[in-house]
């Protein structure tokens, strides 16, 4: 589906009328409507679909600061997008309204058409519009916190004001005790139908008994209710508690969710949680977060493990505990092999991204890993920097390969 946009043209004094502006950019702006673009007047403004600036000419750089200006009154935030051709003089414009954006702060782009028919630059064009999109619906969201990150994750701790300030999402905090009482609360018709599908699509119930896996259905139904009731797109949640103080894990619960569409990480990991939603909401696929197990530089392999993995993602999957803690009820899945992106978020404020793809060759069934284990080569990115320059523990694995649009969106959006 084709992604909505603005572009608004940008001529100089010097330009005499409609017809000469047509005459310049005329085929460019029928370009631009067939890609599912439409021409905007300042009216248009307070609409909150994407907007490019089309600069037909030289001496327009004051032009569109204007236009911009005017445009963050409601679009606040928002990357200036150009969009320049080879006549003209745009180019030179373009680039210099840029610079003088990058100066002040601000972030923006570029987009070169060689010509009408440029079928490229066009791509580029709406798939900009559609990360714009993506930028939206992030701040649009609402993920839970349900507990404080567990104690281990001393690097994974971004604060929730962080997250809004440059992700957007609202991070919306949820006592872990709260969770409990949902627990406590839920009924036999509540968690019957779900303990049996995970029970029933299981290639084999190794430790896990029929009260375990009640109790992680159980689990799941207070995290679904505690979605609706907060209105949430996402969440993670301190679940090592339920581990200790419950025997419970909530491993089915979180993996039930993101194949229902509602993202969901371990051990309060803010982070990743947030790496979760962007991958998924970029490329349309659902990702897992695993732990970097194993890594061999000279090969540039890892292997990822985790007990949690969505079961929309596995060709098939048994039923083994949780694996630090021998308790309730891990997933162990195998993955297909094929094309992979892996992700990481960091920093103080996330404004930090490793970015590597490669494929998935080997699943694992190790005894001393969890259960979820994936071998991964990558063929763009080098295991290394993980041990160089980390950015903390979980990855986020997402199939396909699509480093260069996470990349392009990253250095449009954040930087």
């Amino acid at each position: 589906m084709t992604t909505r946009f603005g572009f608004m043209p940008a001529a100089s004094v010097l330009v005499a009328g409609e017809d000469e502006q047509n005459r310049i950019i005329g085929d460019y702006i029928v370009a631009l409507e067939r890609a599912g673009g439409e021409r905007w007047t300042k009216a248009q403004f307070g609409d909150r679909a994407p907007l490019f600036f089309l600069v037909a000419t030289g001496g327009t750089e004051r032009v569109v600061l204007d236009l911009h200006t005017i445009r963050q009154e409601s679009a606040p935030d928002e990357p200036v997008l150009l969009i320049a051709h080879p006549g003209n003089n745009s180019l030179p414009a373009a680039l210099e309204v840029l610079a003088r954006m990058q100066q002040d702060g601000a972030r923006g782009r570029i987009f070169y058409l060689s010509g009408p028919d440029d079928a490229e630059g066009l791509r580029r064009i709406t798939q900009a519009a559609s990360d714009l999109d993506v930028r939206r619906t992030l701040h649009g969201s609402r993920v839970g916190l349900i507990g404080d990150p567990s104690d281990w994750l001393v690097a994974s701790m971004a604060a929730p004001e962080a997250v809004t300030a440059v992700w957007g999402p609202e991070i919306v905090l949820i006592p872990v005790e709260e969770l409990k009482a949902r627990i406590a609360a839920t009924t036999e018709d509540d968690v019957a139908v779900a303990a049996d599908s995970l029970a029933r699509g299981a290639t084999g119930i190794v430790e896990p008994t029929a009260k375990d896996l009640t109790d992680v259905a159980r689990v799941h139904a207070a995290l679904r209710d505690l979605v609706k009731e907060h209105k949430l797109d996402a969440l993670t949640v301190r679940c090592f508690d339920l581990v200790l103080d419950l025997s419970m894990t909530g491993c089915f619960g979180l993996a039930e969710l993101t194949d229902s569409g509602v993202i969901a990480g371990c051990e309060g990991d803010l982070p990743s949680t947030i790496g979760l939603l962007w991958a998924s909401l970029i490329t349309g696929e659902v990702p897992w977060m695993a732990n970097p197990a194993q890594l061999d530089e000279a090969a540039n392999t890892l292997w990822l493990a985790h007990c949690t993995v969505p079961r929309r993602m596995v060709e098939s999957y048994r039923l083994r505990s949780h694996f630090e803690s021998g308790r309730g009820v891990g997933i162990q899945g195998v993955l297909p092999k094929g094309p992979v992106t892996l992700l990481r978020l960091g920093g103080v404020t996330m404004e930090r991204l490793w970015c590597a793809e490669g494929d998935l060759i080997e699943s694992g069934d190790a005894e001393n890993l969890c259960r979820t284990q994936a071998k991964i080569h990558l063929t763009d990115g080098n295991v290394g920097e993980l041990l160089h320059s980390p950015l903390g523990n979980h990855i986020v694995l997402v199939p396909g390969h699509h480093a260069a649009r996470l990349r392009a969106w990253w250095e449009t959006v954040i930087h």
